[in-house]
């Protein structure tokens, strides 16, 4: 193991290299002292060129930093992620046929680390299925020049199921908070500690170079051995950067790392407004010990009105990389959460989430169609790939789609969708529940689409709610107002009406073997 520079690590890319890269999001350990040397070193002397780089989620601030600065005509040849929406630069390269892009679920991509650190085959998983992810739907392409077939269609045991196939990794740049002078990685200043044990195995098992940025060194033998979450046996080398941040906006967060705990009431009340309606008719659905997730956007405001309402410590939330329980955050620092009660690898959790662990999922939409479909990754000239959405919304008992009727005034309910991100006929063939929430109504997908259940108070039905929608949808027989309470100032008392957890079928098998 030898310890190096920024720059010497970034010459070790050679043309062609694919180069596996940790973190998530606005900076949650992102390397970006060792990306913004490979990017200095394009733009000075033309090399590498033609790189492949592979991230199971985004990375940057949605500005150049991150993965922003690999986006350089010429540098890469394709890009693999979860999203590029924190990755501007990328997502234009790719619309602008400049780059072979490909958006795949983090969820997917998460755990094919796992499978490649063992040298399987891949990642057979349900995961995908008639999505835009689907090869009868696209593979995952976002972009004309992406020919090549990275997910598979297969058939096991009669049931159809899709193949992520592996990467092969000449060299991976990952992140940690210390390192001891035999390359031992520990993350403890870190608020998600991801995949990185399996990046780091994979790239190993493919022969690849392991390069880990760090903010200090410690003695060896200082670190407490389960802190350790990359052994040096699989560090080829180590940079220190002591002017890493914790995120790209905050230095050092003991909330976010678990150092020390905040009160999760002081989490601020959202202003007067359609998310505040969406997010407290959301939150109208949660019940005592209700597991959830919460996605980005609008659906992010649950927690605040969990903590307005006192019901926060009542439910449990979750989020993708890996935090369970605490406050998610929002922003730019989405994939964070204060005061969580644990944080564990993205990959177990995305176990958790694909084995039906989610009792609720909140998940913002960019459009949803007659058919129920839910499209989040492609809209509006704009590529945004899925993140967890898929993985989410596809495990989770119920799915509640929050995000307003209209936008600038054009319709977010369409005829169609531009990119199948969830599929509804595949929701109701699995007999999900799904809401869509909106700021003057609520749909549940029924069996010929969206029905219109609910509608605000003072609203006309066909100039405020259908005139504003780009299909007809049904209209349930025992249509209904919106709960008034959506709509005043103040607390609604959800601490008082909190329903009570519905059995859970393994819990009922202990109730009837005590009786």
């Amino acid at each position: 193991m030898k310890f190096i520079t920024a720059t010497e690590a970034a010459a070790l890319l050679r043309d062609g290299d694919t180069l596996l890269i940790g973190g998530s999001g606005g900076g949650h350990a992102v390397p970006e002292a060792l990306l913004a040397a490979v990017g200095a070193r394009f733009r000075t002397s033309g090399a590498p060129r033609g790189l492949t780089a592979v991230h199971p989620v985004g990375l940057g601030d949605g500005k150049t930093r991150g993965a922003g600065h690999l986006a350089q005509e010429g540098l890469l040849k394709r890009a693999v992620s979860g999203t590029f929406v924190n990755s501007p630069g990328i997502a234009r390269l790719a619309l602008d046929e400049k780059i072979e892009a490909y958006t795949l679920p983090q969820g997917a991509m998460s755990q094919l680390m796992r499978e490649m650190a063992a040298g399987r085959a891949g990642l057979l998983t349900k995961i995908g299925l008639h999505t835009f992810v689907d090869p009868r739907l696209g593979g995952g392409r976002q972009s004309r020049c992406a020919t090549e077939d990275l997910v598979e269609l297969q058939s096991f045991r009669g049931e159809d199921y899709l193949f992520y196939r592996p990467f092969a990794v000449d060299v991976a740049f990952l992140r940690g908070s210390a390192a001891d002078e035999n390359g031992n990685i520990s993350m403890e200043h870190e608020a998600v500690t991801l995949e990185m044990l399996s990046m780091a195995q994979a790239a190993r098992r493919a022969g690849g170079i392991v390069v880990v940025q760090v903010k200090r060194i410690v003695p060896a033998g200082s670190l407490h051995p389960k802190m350790v979450k990359i052994p040096g046996i699989l560090v080829d080398a180590v940079v220190v950067a002591p002017e890493q941040w914790q995120t790209f906006e905050t230095e050092n967060s003991p909330a976010y790392s678990g150092h020390s705990r905040v009160a999760l009431e002081d989490i601020p009340r959202l202003p007067p407004g359609p998310r505040r309606i969406v997010a407290r008719r959301g939150a109208m659905e949660l019940f005592e010990g209700a597991i959830c997730n919460l996605g980005s956007g609008i659906s992010t405001g649950i927690a605040n009105v969990a903590a307005e309402e006192a019901i926060l410590r009542r439910i449990c939330l979750t989020n993708e990389q890996g935090n369970i329980g605490g406050a998610p955050a929002s922003g730019n620092e989405a994939g964070a959460a204060l005061s969580p009660d644990a944080q564990v690898d993205q990959p177990y959790q995305f176990d958790f989430y694909d084995g039906g662990g989610l009792d609720l999922a909140f998940l913002s939409f960019a459009e949803f169609d007659a058919e129920g479909n839910v499209n989040v990754s492609r809209f509006g000239g704009r590529i945004v790939g899925p993140g967890g959405f898929i993985n989410i919304s596809q495990g989770a008992g119920s799915v509640v789609f929050g995000g307003s009727l209209s936008a600038n005034g054009a319709p977010k309910a369409v005829a169609k969708v531009e990119q199948v991100t969830f599929s509804g006929s595949y929701a109701r063939e699995r007999h999900q529940r799904v809401l869509y929430v909106t700021e003057r109504a609520v749909f549940r997908l029924g069996a010929e689409g969206p029905e219109l259940i609910e509608i605000a108070p003072g609203a006309d039905l066909e100039a405020d709610v259908i005139a504003a929608m780009g299909f007809r949808p049904r209209v349930s027989p025992a249509l209904r107002r919106m709960d008034g309470r959506l709509f005043v100032d103040g607390p609604m008392g959800l601490a008082e009406t909190l329903a009570p957890r519905p059995p859970r079928s393994a819990l009922a098998r202990f109730a009837e073997a005590a009786e």
